[in-house]
């Protein structure tokens, strides 16, 4: 009998530290989802369930699914409210496409900086290319509560978790230039569910 068929709660095997794990924990919570998290860094049953034996891998009965984005489209489908993806096509469309467009200038940079490893001319740039990029987007915080929206969606469950990982790798943006990034981030940092969806690693990264 698979693992997978044993289990007979919802189950995700998420990094303590990964931004991608991270993101699943706070549509989780977002949507009230009572769920076992298994932080073990390589649990036992992650192979059977996953042929990459990459986190975050959600387990739901019969169900197993990898890929952070994959995921948190399926438990938006599974638990419809609050829904985070828009109703109408061409604003979802819109949504995935600023989703696939924060991975590739900003997540793909955090991993290098969170993992810290390689030349530090390499690092820098990394770390100087996120900051830049995160400066420049900074302006569209004035125009809606959240990010190019008026309700929360799966792009801020993305773009919180990077946020909040800025002070881990040694950026800090200025104030002055980007204060309604700063309103967004003290928005989103103190809501329930987010406070909820840190481990307590996540926590100490910004003590």
């Amino acid at each position: 009998m698979s693992i997978v068929t044993k289990r007979s709660a919802m189950t995700l095997f998420s990094d303590p530290r990964d931004q991608y794990s991270h993101r699943v924990r706070l549509v989780l919570a977002e949507k009230g989802v009572t769920v076992d998290i298994v932080s073990e860094k390589n649990p036992e049953d992650l192979a059977e369930l996953n042929p990459y034996n990459t986190l975050p891998t959600l387990a739901d009965r019969d169900l197993a699914l990898y890929e952070a984005n994959v995921i948190m489209e399926y438990l938006d489908e599974r638990f419809p409210h609050p829904p985070l993806l828009p109703v109408y096509p061409v604003q979802r469309a819109l949504s995935r496409l600023w989703i696939s467009r924060v991975e590739k200038e900003w997540s793909s940079r955090l991993d290098l900086l969170m993992i810290g490893k390689g030349r530090e001319t390499v690092l820098s740039k990394a770390r100087k290319e996120l900051r830049e990029s995160i400066i420049a987007i900074a302006p569209i915080f004035a125009e809606k509560p959240f990010f190019m929206n008026e309700e929360l969606s799966l792009v801020d469950c993305c773009v919180a978790p990077i946020l909040w990982r800025l002070k881990e790798v040694d950026i800090t943006l200025p104030e002055r230039s980007t204060k309604p990034l700063h309103r967004y981030m003290q928005t989103m940092f103190e809501r329930d569910a987010f406070r909820e969806s840190l481990t307590e690693a996540e926590m100490e990264m910004r003590e």
